[in-house]
């Protein structure tokens, strides 16, 4: 994986931390063998590695300890780590598999994707059609919205931190390289100026920055996908800059008059200098000319956290507690994104929230529900009827299901409600359950029978599995979408065609 791109890198000073991760683990070469070098950037080489036991092989992104020079840029990498484990079960994101340290290196295992940046591909393919291009920004900018919907800036969005995962023509397109993402509250704006200049909004260099930055580089992207060059091209960076600041956009010389009003009406909207009236990241996705049947959805989608309560509310209580139980044995990295986006909603720092809170961090995304509907979700998630959701509730309700399904997860799940080990959960074990998430005696009847494939009044691990699985979204979705673009751009950015 390449971070290819000249990067405007954080200052920092000589004192550097020991450790980034906060428990030690296992050397990296204990469970993969390491080959042959895929990627170098400013900061990190990526090699392919494969696992041992599987013959799986990934991608590992290896940080020297010795370029991290300040406890922010220690800091700066853990926050990446919890971001990949935030966004990647995500389609359209590399996956993180794991994370190893060692005296020397930070090492992140995820997801190999061997079929090369979407920059190559752009200057390698030929000519294509406008709903081709279009096609392709509807993935871009749906990692765009699950990034703002998930409380996540990524802040250095181009064509080169998005590869596919084979050669096929139809290969998947995943998001990478985190390094410069950052957790954001509504209406939190960040001073630092970070990204890569082609790319970069012009109120970063006003440094008040937020989520809209994120649409302005997907705006680059587009205006490139679609005329082959930058909008804001000079021969210096404080040349760039100044087009980025006072430049006209270019929306006249060829290919232009051959091209849609409705194209250069999205990229004049994306390109706004003004972030407060840049179109967002779902206005983007509604548009007529990122729409197949050119009719905007009358309803706003839903964002991840919403989506995320909706399904939990359809749960029984025995799959609720199980969650629970899951959500509480995740490692840090894992569950750092639903931390920071508890915190956001939880605004007086109680460590609860009440109805009040969840109907503004709803609202804050975008969602703009009934009480009744909100009622109907907070009761969902208050596992134990106590009038407010407590942190363990909240992740619980928001655990990504992909988590859930993988199999240690859901044996430590059904060792818990298993008390007396016998390999069957009972109506007891399950009633006991119910009196320790202070739910008290709970008419367990009906749950029990629609589990209970085999009528013999206990769950075994088989039926527990299935009962955790069932009607999960996601499962067995094709993830496989045509990606095409419009145009070369190898002369431009002085790429060689290989």
């Amino acid at each position: 994986m390449s971070e290819g791109g000249n990067k405007v890198a954080k200052e920092s000073n000589s004192n550097r931390s020991k450790n980034v991760l906060p428990q030690a683990t296992p050397p990296l070469k204990e469970h993969y063998v390491v080959g042959k070098v895929v990627g170098r950037g400013h900061l990190a080489t990526t090699f392919a590695c494969t696992h041992k036991e599987t013959r799986k092989v990934f991608a590992c992104k290896t940080i020297p300890k010795a370029k991290l020079l300040s406890q922010e840029d220690c800091n700066d990498v853990w926050r990446e780590i919890q971001i990949m484990h935030h966004l990647s079960e995500h389609p359209n994101v590399a996956r993180i598999e794991g994370t190893y340290e060692d005296k020397f290196t930070i090492n992140l295992v995820m997801e190999l994707c061997a079929g090369g940046e979407l920059f190559y591909r752009i200057s390698e393919k030929g000519h294509y059609s406008e709903r081709e291009a279009a096609k392709l920004m509807k993935n871009i900018v749906g990692v765009v919205q699950a990034c703002h919907s998930l409380g996540v800036i990524h802040r250095d969005l181009k064509p080169e931190n998005f590869l596919f995962d084979t050669t096929a023509k139809n290969a998947q397109m995943k998001a990478i390289d985190f390094g410069f993402s950052v957790f954001y509250k509504p209406g939190q704006t960040f001073d630092d100026i970070v990204g890569t200049p082609f790319y970069m909004a012009p109120e970063v260099f006003h440094r008040q920055s937020g989520p809209e930055v994120d649409v302005w580089s997907a705006g680059v992207i587009l205006y490139i996908l679609l005329r082959g060059i930058p909008p804001f091209w000079a021969a210096t960076e404080s040349g760039i800059f100044q087009q980025i600041l006072h430049g006209e956009i270019d929306l006249v010389s060829d290919p232009w008059p051959s091209i849609s009003e409705s194209a250069k009406d999205l990229i004049k909207r994306m390109l706004d200098r003004d972030p407060k009236k840049r179109i967002s990241a779902h206005e983007v996705l509604c548009h007529p000319w990122i729409v197949d049947d050119n009719v905007a959805p009358d309803k706003p989608l839903d964002p991840a956290v919403l989506t995320r309560l909706k399904h939990f509310s359809t749960m029984n209580k025995l799959k609720k507690m199980a969650l629970h139980v899951i959500a509480e044995r995740l490692s840090e990295e894992e569950i750092g994104g639903l931390k920071e986006l508890f915190k956001m909603i939880d605004k007086d720092n109680s460590g609860t929230i009440t109805f009040e809170e969840l109907q503004e961090g709803l609202k804050s995304v975008g969602c703009d529900l009934m009480e009744s509907e909100i009622k109907s979700l907070m009761d969902a998630a208050d596992i134990d009827n106590n009038g407010t959701i407590d942190y363990g509730e909240f992740l619980a309700a928001t655990l990504h299901l992909n988590k859930m399904e993988r199999e240690n997860n859901l044996v430590a799940a059904f060792a818990y409600f298993d008390k007396d080990g016998s390999g069957s959960i009972t109506i007891d074990e399950i009633q006991q359950a119910c009196k320790d998430f202070g739910l008290g005696d709970v008419q367990l009847d009906d749950m029990i029978k629609e589990i209970d494939q085999d009528d013999d009044g206990k769950i075994d691990y088989a039926e527990f599995a299935a009962m955790m699985r069932k009607g999960n979204p996601d499962v067995g979705r094709s993830r496989s979408k045509k990606e095409n673009l419009n145009f070369n751009i190898s002369d431009a950015f002085g790429v060689k065609k290989s």
